[in-house]
């Protein structure tokens, strides 16, 4: 039985873990907007953000602040309670998935092992897709209460592709479980550490990505539509329905589905790189917080490396019709995540026999 002091020193450790974590994860989000508008700018032969502080470093600042003080405009026929309800409960579930996501190893402080996670649960991956597919709710809940046609469209079409890829996205890590044989997102990191030898060198490390390519490209193809991103970005398609769900949305409301959005999209690279890439895995020497802290910095920069994909893709693709999005989840993904499956039990079998 713990005593009372080590409960309360755990209390505290987990409120300041969360108090760091938030704050760090904020100040992402507010720089990953500021590296998308310097890359897309990039592509198209702009300058992007110059003129707020060096190369335009304070103008994530100038937005928030922009946000925060501008007028929140309410229209007179939506549902008022739900209008509220719903950015708050898209900005909650977003955050709340980070919870359980793992950024390093451990390492030892006065003879007590601190990890950096807030929390770790043997079920971790089930609690982050139970999370995040509760967000179309707030998704539809905007549209509906809205009362207006292109937010009610955005938050119907963002329902039915939510439904859509959220099988795909389960089904594309099925065979990742089926090879490490827990929940755990931990214990699933920790299974892919070492290498495969070539020729007597260790070659290859033994990341996931090369036993389920297939699952990887399904999982981040699913992820992708599942943030509403381009190519995926239907339900906010500002040629077809002005802005979505959050049409008439404004202020800080509209900044709270802004932050959820980038907030989903470092979810699911988390996601990535703890499932297939070896999370916070990689070249560790020195002392024990020199390596505490490399964990941490590969983690970040595998992270970071989804995150650019994602800004990239944002730059080159159109958007799909939404026809061929439908179609591209059901009659493609889905059955090739049942196939993969289908293999990888089929190679476990003969490998166990």
């Amino acid at each position: 039985m713990a005593t009372s002091s080590e409960a309360g020193l755990f209390l505290l450790l987990a409120l300041a873990k969360s108090a760091v974590v938030l704050v760090i994860l904020l100040t992402s989000i507010a720089y990953i907007v500021w590296v998308e508008r310097k890359v897309v700018a990039r592509i198209q032969s702009r300058w992007g953000p110059y003129l707020v502080g060096p190369h335009g470093l304070l103008q994530p600042i100038a937005d928030a602040l922009k946000f925060l003080f501008k007028e929140d405009i309410v229209p007179l026929e939506v549902d008022r309670v739900v209008y509220w309800l719903a950015p708050f409960l898209t900005f909650t579930l977003a955050f709340l998935s980070i919870a359980v996501i793992p950024f390093g190893g451990t390492f030892a402080f006065r003879g007590h092992p601190i990890a950096f996670q807030i929390t770790d649960l043997n079920v971790g991956l089930l609690f982050v897709f139970a999370v995040t597919s509760l967000g179309v709710y707030s998704i539809a809940l905007a549209g509906w209460s809205a009362n207006s046609k292109y937010p009610l469209f955005g938050g119907l079409r963002s329902s039915a592709q939510m439904i859509s890829y959220e099988l795909s996205l389960g089904l594309g890590v099925v065979g990742v479980l089926m090879i490490a044989g827990t929940l755990s997102l931990r214990g699933i990191v920790e299974g892919q550490q070492g290498f495969w030898h070539i020729g007597g060198l260790p070659i290859l490390p033994r990341w996931n990505v090369f036993l389920q390519p297939v699952g990887f490209l399904i999982y981040f193809t699913a992820a992708v539509a599942e943030t509403n991103r381009v190519p995926f970005d239907l339900p906010e398609g500002e040629t077809e329905l002005v802005g979505g769900f959050h049409t008439e949305y404004s202020s800080f409301k509209f900044a709270m589905f802004f932050m959820a959005e980038y907030a989903n999209m470092v979810t699911v690279s988390c996601l990535a790189t703890l499932l297939f890439f070896g999370g916070w895995l990689g070249p560790a020497f020195g002392p024990a917080p020199v390596r505490a802290l490399l964990s941490v910095f590969w983690f970040c920069l595998k992270v970071f490396g989804f995150l650019f994909f994602y800004i990239w893709m944002r730059g080159t693709l159109p958007r799909f019709r939404y026809d061929q999005l439908m179609a591209f989840g059901w009659k493609f993904l889905v059955p090739l995540a049942l196939l993969n499956i289908l293999v990888t039990s089929f190679v476990i079998a003969w490998l166990s026999a």
